[in-house]
């Protein structure tokens, strides 16, 4: 038996996101992968042109990056857009504002001021390439956590279910090493609030995992959180209420889930394309790479491509979700706020 949780009833456990409900921020984004949010309503959103779009909460933008780049065109070509070139995908803030950029087509690690001068920070590791950084976390210790989802180039080609190449990396006072690795397309972590465990979506494991944070920063006892098979689509991001609810994101389906403290399931919201969702399960599931061209057909019309989610607002109820296909920034009041980030407590700049 469970016991009843101290923080009492789970207020998601009979609410739905209702479409009437949603607006948008932000107009001609290119790729809002991730998103991060400040406390004054600011929120970064990783760009496809080779930075980030600065967006105030008076909806005023400005692109940041170091030299813009003008690959990306989904009507002139998917692949292209979404396959190669420079690939802003995962975002932190580090210790003194600047931004940490995992490059998800350069496969960087890099480091960006708020005026747009970058640098790399890692390329390699153990002396080989590093692989396709998908993510990157910074802790309450000023640790960075990064998350390689797999050595396979194009990545499209590593959308399968038997292969297990993904790893997390650690950057401390002693450098840079791996501390977990057999992971399958390892996309975004969290930890919780006590950073006790890291929660790692494995993205063609279609699961949640979740592993235990020793003081060294070893990662250990790895097991599953929540269900083996999260069903349709493959999970993307997540992010934790502060509740103890885990929010998910399920590209290619494009549906938002959580699963509670107790472990179950909860569909949020569902925004795909029935059809291509079908064609992509009947794919994934017969083993081998998972064809581009059944991926470009997937998705949804809100928010294509599914990709994140991130609580912000002064009082962290303000639900913002990122995509890979989309050009626009969707959001919602969520009835339970979220759980604080590292950065949130960074001074005002």
């Amino acid at each position: 038996m469970i016991a009843a949780n101290p923080k009492g009833p789970n207020p998601l456990r009979d609410w739905r996101l209702d479409l009437a409900d949603i607006q948008t921020i932000g107009v001609d984004l290119q790729r809002p992968e991730c998103i991060l949010a400040e406390p004054d309503g600011t929120l970064w959103s990783a760009d496809a042109r080779g930075g980030v779009m600065k967006i105030s909460a008076d909806g005023t933008q400005e692109l940041i990056t170091q030299t813009v780049d003008g690959h990306f065109d989904l009507d002139a070509g998917q692949a292209d857009s979404l396959l190669y070139g420079t690939l802003p995908n995962g975002l932190a803030f580090a210790d003194n504002g600047d931004i940490l950029i995992s490059n998800f087509g350069t496969d960087l690690l890099e480091v960006m001021s708020r005026s747009g001068e970058t640098r790399t920070l890692y390329d390699s590791i153990d002396g080989q390439p590093m692989g396709k950084v998908n993510f990157v976390l910074r802790d309450s210790k000023n640790r960075i956590w990064i998350t390689v989802s797999t050595k396979i180039n194009p990545w499209s080609e590593a959308i399968r279910n038997d292969i297990d190449d993904g790893y997390i990396a650690l950057v401390d006072d002693k450098g840079i090493r791996i501390v977990a690795d057999g992971l399958s397309f390892t996309n975004e972590i969290r930890l919780d609030a006590d950073e006790q465990w890291m929660y790692i979506a494995e993205t063609c494991g279609k699961r949640v995992s979740r592993m235990r944070v020793q003081d060294d920063g070893t990662l250990t006892d790895y097991e599953i959180y929540g269900p083996s098979d999260l069903g349709k689509g493959l999970i993307d991001g997540l992010a934790f209420d502060a509740f103890g609810n885990i929010w998910l994101t399920m590209i290619f389906a494009d549906q938002l889930l959580a699963i509670t403290p107790e472990g179950d399931a909860l569909t949020l919201f569902e925004d795909g394309n029935a059809e291509a969702t079908e064609k992509f399960e009947r794919e994934f599931a017969s083993g081998g790479a998972v064809s581009f061209d059944t991926l470009a057909k997937t998705g949804g019309q809100l928010a294509p491509w599914l990709a994140s989610v991130t609580f912000g607002g002064p009082d962290l109820k303000t639900v913002y979700l990122g995509s890979l296909k989309g050009n626009t920034i969707p959001y919602f009041r969520s009835p339970v706020a979220g759980l604080p980030m590292a950065h949130w407590s960074l001074p005002p700049r």
